[in-house]
């Protein structure tokens, strides 16, 4: 359906998500999914694939917290000392300096596990992306930045998103583009970010399919990266109506 009348479904396996703005409507798919499958309501949702969602008069919070405590732990990292960043700005990552790591699969679960991360943490993703860019030969200076990331984690654990009750639907984007920031490829990253009113909904940083010539160039080309994601979320708004 549509405005009052719709309905979302999200299904993981065996898991699903009911919502919509109509408490009497969601009842009834409620209702209709139990005459064909034996179901177990869980009542409002506060915790879904590792995502804890804390619900109040004034909005959501979304939040990884027990996934990242969980993550400390696993690697060792819950009495580090905390850092300010996620990553040093003056970092500059390549394939040639350190020791390439022996286990190098123990460096591709960490950064798969960022990964899932960044489902709430638009704060860490441009440092994930840099790292999983070296996933096939990791060496030294890569592993030192990955607890770089996790001392960050240390400091801010609950941090995520709040998408407060009253607001508009008023779209705000930004993009910027870091030119030849890559030195082994000398490719730029894109990075941009969506708001709906004061929400953030969308975020993106990846390095651009192919060298630009300028700087200019790599901004261009990040906004038209951009404008494609707002023509989505447009199209994604409408069915809302």
């Amino acid at each position: 359906g549509t405005g009052a009348s719709l309905v979302i479904l999200l299904v993981y396996v065996d898991d699903i998500v009911l919502a919509g703005p109509d408490h009497s409507r969601l009842k009834q798919v409620e209702d209709l999914l139990q005459q064909h499958f034996k179901l177990k309501i869980l009542g409002d949702l506060k915790y879904f694939l590792g995502l804890e969602i804390a619900k109040s008069k004034q909005g959501i919070h979304l939040c990884q917290r027990k996934y990242t405590l969980q993550l400390l732990q696993d690697t060792g990292t819950t009495a580090a000392k905390p850092t300010l960043v996620p990553m040093d700005p003056g970092n500059s990552l390549n394939d040639t300096d350190g020791e390439a790591l022996t286990d190098i699969s123990s460096y591709r679960r960490l950064i798969g596990r960022l990964m899932y991360l960044t489902i709430s943490r638009p704060d860490i993703t441009y440092a994930v992306n840099k790292l999983s860019q070296f996933m096939q030969h990791p060496h030294t200076p890569h592993l030192a930045a990955v607890h770089h990331v996790l001392q960050y984690l240390k400091g801010t654990p609950g941090k995520g998103l709040f998408f407060p009750t009253q607001s508009s639907l008023r779209l705000t984007a930004f993009a910027d583009a870091d030119w030849g920031s890559c030195k082994v490829t000398r490719k730029s990253t894109t990075g941009f970010c969506v708001f709906l009113d004061d929400s953030l909904i969308s975020w993106k940083s990846k390095k651009q399919p192919t060298v630009a010539r300028s700087s200019a160039e790599a901004e261009y080309r990040a906004l038209a990266s951009l404008t494609s994601e707002l023509l989505w979320i447009k199209q994604l708004l409408r069915t809302f109506e």
